[in-house]
């Protein structure tokens, strides 16, 4: 059933005019561990590796990438052991690194970056280079993911790495070779038994369709990695030649709920976007005519409703009473991760403040969908029964379910621009009811804030300190934890106005106080995700 959604325009943040801050320069990798200098104390129950990934080079020779997604893949370890915390780094031997390296400039294409013919070519050859399509980039800079048990770094195409967390030495990995997708996101959802659920778009003579992954929760072999991935469910494109764009999905109990909204790809732009030296951002665009639309597909038969917003990341999901509870964080519009480009980013003044006011800021929302809407459902009434919530589902023709949210905050939330990058103690409560999340802040075009969202009250804790920017909050429980936010928060807080004196930041979750962080030597970029790897 195709839902359409309402929303509300929210407005802007009070805030003094931003300034230009370097969250993306280049740098060296520190393949060798280092020492950190702890302030504070970090908890002697922490015992693994913090895995974080993130762009960490932005120009090959004279060479500059244009977007932010685009930045060489660098792989951040930080190895914490009796309170004590060592730091490394590597970039990741791709193929895309190796053969930028190899020539000195850019000769693979990335998402907003398209590569100039080879130099070395004569004039014929680099005149017919411009026919061939862009080929898909395996510098897998988004996150650390695991499947059956082993982790890999990912991005969102076809080519995946698996990691050594130890030593962060890398294999690369095709999907393509064990299933027909082009791609795959860099969330996937895991259940408890370890399997893994992950969505992947193909694209074939008769459009566009959307995957349902499923990979076994373990290997038979040592040295197997997607071995027995199966294909759950192929949802066509409301368009064929211009699925929706989607950075992740929901998962509950029984339902991968896949989110198709109006920020799209256009085919043909991207298909023949080389010819027109243009990146495949070119092909993106979003269509505020269209609905968005939500696809519920069960995941233990393939049944799925189509059930109707711009979303990036989910929060979570789970079943109750009937009714499936769907939190993310959502924004008002699409355009945002087109304006994430290195030229915007490194403005400063009004200009910089002109960009952050082009954005839709993205704050926690919930909708309640009805899971049993059959002949007899009424219309023109509330479907929601469930206490204490005010979404709201109204059935208003036969196959048409209008749907508000309920927003998961107050009005402070507005203070701090929003939050994006969500976290919740994930393997206790993913897929069931939950209280509280993690988050940035957005008063800057990168987090400035850490929250804690308190959903029983919609009640707030704050760490903020001038000049330094928090990354995606990662939760991780304390030994014998009774409690849902009895454990840690993990952090790496960049601080562009001093040199070298990034840190590794580590929070009481449930008071949201600083127990200790670990100054790193060396400067480090803002990335984008990352997990702990806790050893014995």
């Amino acid at each position: 059933m195709a839902d359409s959604f309402e929303y509300i325009k929210k407005p802007k943040c009070k805030r003094p005019l931003l300034e230009r801050k370097y969250f993306y320069i280049s740098v060296e990798d520190t393949p060798r561990p280092i020492s950190t200098q702890i302030v504070g104390t970090i908890p002697e129950w922490i015992k693994g590796n913090f895995l974080r990934n993130g762009p960490g080079k932005f120009e090959i020779g004279n060479h500059k990438f244009n977007h932010w997604v685009d930045g060489m893949a660098l792989m951040h370890q930080f190895k914490i052991s009796n309170g004590q915390v060592t730091y490394k780094s590597r970039f990741l031997s791709s193929d895309s690194y190796q053969t930028n390296k190899e020539h000195n400039r850019i000769a693979i294409s990335e998402f907003g970056t398209v590569t100039m013919p080879d130099p070395c070519k004569n004039v014929f050859q680099r005149f017919l280079s411009r026919f061939e399509s862009h080929k898909p980039t395996d510098n897998a800079n988004m996150s650390f993911v695991t499947y059956k048990g082993d982790y890999y770094v990912s991005t969102e195409t076809n080519i995946m790495h698996k990691v050594d967390p130890d030593t962060l030495e890398t294999e690369k990995v095709d999907w393509s070779k064990f299933i027909a997708v082009n791609g795959a996101t860099a969330h996937p959802h895991t259940e408890p038994d370890g399997t893994t659920y992950n969505m992947g778009n193909s694209y074939t003579s008769k459009g566009s369709y959307y995957n349902i992954i499923q990979v076994p929760p373990t290997k038979k072999t040592e040295d197997e990695t997607l071995e027995g991935a199966t294909v759950l469910c192929s949802i066509p494109s409301v368009d064929k030649t211009k699925p929706s764009y989607y950075h992740s999905f929901a998962m509950s109990e029984n339902y991968v709920v896949f989110i198709e909204q109006p920020i799209k790809l256009d085919l043909l732009k991207i298909m023949t976007g080389k010819l027109r030296r243009k990146s495949i951002s070119d092909g993106l665009f979003w269509d505020p005519k269209l609905n968005t639309i939500f696809h519920l597909i069960h995941k233990h038969t393939g049944k799925y409703l189509a059930k109707p917003l711009s979303t990036f990341h989910q929060i979570n999901a789970y079943e109750e009473d009937g009714f499936l509870i769907i939190d993310l964080c959502a924004s008002d519009d699409g355009q945002a991760i087109t304006s994430y480009n290195i030229q915007n980013m490194r403005k400063s003044g009004e200009a910089l403040d002109e960009v952050y006011n082009t954005l839709s800021r993205a704050f926690p929302r919930r909708f309640v969908l009805p899971l049993n809407v059959g002949p007899d459902t009424p219309y023109n009434q509330n479907l929601i029964t469930l206490p204490n919530s005010i979404a709201t589902s109204v059935r208003i023709a036969k196959n048409k379910v209008f749907c508000t949210h309920e927003d998961l905050h107050g009005e402070d939330l507005h203070e701090y621009g929003g939050l994006e990058f969500p976290q919740i103690n994930y393997h206790k409560f993913n897929t069931h009811p939950y209280r509280y999340f993690y988050g940035c802040g957005f008063r800057h075009l990168v987090g400035d804030t850490l929250i804690k969202m308190d959903l029983h009250g919609k009640r707030m804790k704050v760490w903020e300190h001038p000049g330094q920017y928090p990354s995606e909050p990662v939760f991780v429980p304390s030994p014998n934890a009774t409690e849902e936010d009895d454990g840690v928060i993990m952090s790496v807080v960049i601080t562009p106005d001093e040199d070298k004196s990034t840190f590794f930041l580590v929070l009481d979750a449930k008071t949201f106080e600083e127990l200790g962080r670990a100054v790193v030597p060396v400067n480090i970029p803002y990335g984008f995700h990352g997990t702990f790897n806790a050893t014995a």
